[in-house]
């Protein structure tokens, strides 16, 4: 027998040993592996910047912008849905639902949106990866569109009242559309088409839709129907923008649904015939 072939029968040859390989033990991989939560936080921190960046990339020229509003009115006269002027004088002028539409303008899709991706992640993971590219894919697209085709809101026509700028006080936001005061140049004021505040509530009615009974249908209902109200009725977009904006992240859900498909319910056990 070949002295090199022969193993002592208390050893077990090691591929990565012999190789030169150092083998990692599981301690070291796990360390190397960011964790997936991690991860995510990362993915969405890049799409806020994205956000953030296309105030720098978008055409500042108000007066385009203010002409791209009124073809949208146009159309909107032509449709007869230009219903922003009768809800934004009749909602903004009674402070005490004026006061609740600002707080829900500036701050709801922040909290509801990550709450709900955030109970994905943790309880639903199958289902997290096609929910969170609807998300990002729709948004992407109406980040796009900001950059684009930059549209002045209600608010910057003349006409119509800034209803976040007249319940600044209560608030800490300012006249720069939800932005808290003093950080005004953040954000993209010229950022109507679409209504990305819509879209998100369209996501997460969907997003919920397979978790939720049937009170939770209602809820999830009502909450796109009143954030449509809120953005109209506080100045910050035309009723084709929150059209818009839903469309928008339709298109994004779908093209997530097609690169990941809903998963397939394990099939039943066959029922033992005695």
């Amino acid at each position: 027998m070949s002295i090199t072939a022969w193993h002592s029968p208390f050893t077990t040859p090691n591929p990565a040993r012999q190789s030169g390989v150092a083998e990692r033990s599981p301690a070291v991989r796990n360390r190397l592996r960011i964790h997936p939560g991690v991860r995510e936080v990362v993915l969405l921190a890049a799409l806020w910047f994205g956000y953030s960046a296309s105030r720098l990339l978008a055409d500042k020229d108000l007066g385009i912008a203010r002409r791209r509003a009124a073809d949208i009115l146009d159309v909107e006269r032509f449709l007869h849905i230009n219903l922003e002027s009768s809800i934004n004088s009749a909602l903004s002028a009674v402070p005490s639902i004026a006061v609740p539409m600002s707080f829900w303008y500036a701050s709801l899709h922040y909290l509801v949106t990550p709450a709900v991706l955030a109970f994905i992640f943790w309880k639903h993971r199958s289902d997290y990866r096609r929910a969170r590219n609807g998300l990002v894919i729709g948004s992407a697209i109406g980040l796009a569109a900001y950059v684009l085709i930059p549209t002045a809101p209600p608010r910057l026509m003349g006409g119509y009242v800034d209803t976040l700028a007249q319940s600044a006080g209560y608030g800490w936001w300012s006249g720069h559309a939800s932005a808290p005061a003093g950080l005004g140049g953040l954000t993209n004021e010229l950022a109507a088409m679409p209504s990305l505040h819509v879209g998100w509530t369209v996501w997460v009615a969907w997003a919920m839709w397979r978790y939720v009974k049937r009170t939770g249908h209602i809820v999830s209902l009502l909450y796109v129907a009143g954030t449509t109200l809120v953005v109209i009725a506080t100045g910050n977009h035309w009723v084709l923008d929150a059209m818009a904006g839903a469309a928008v992240v339709g298109i994004g859900i779908a093209i997530a649904t097609r690169l990941s498909p809903v998963p397939s319910p394990e099939p039943a056990e066959p029922t033992p015939s005695w």
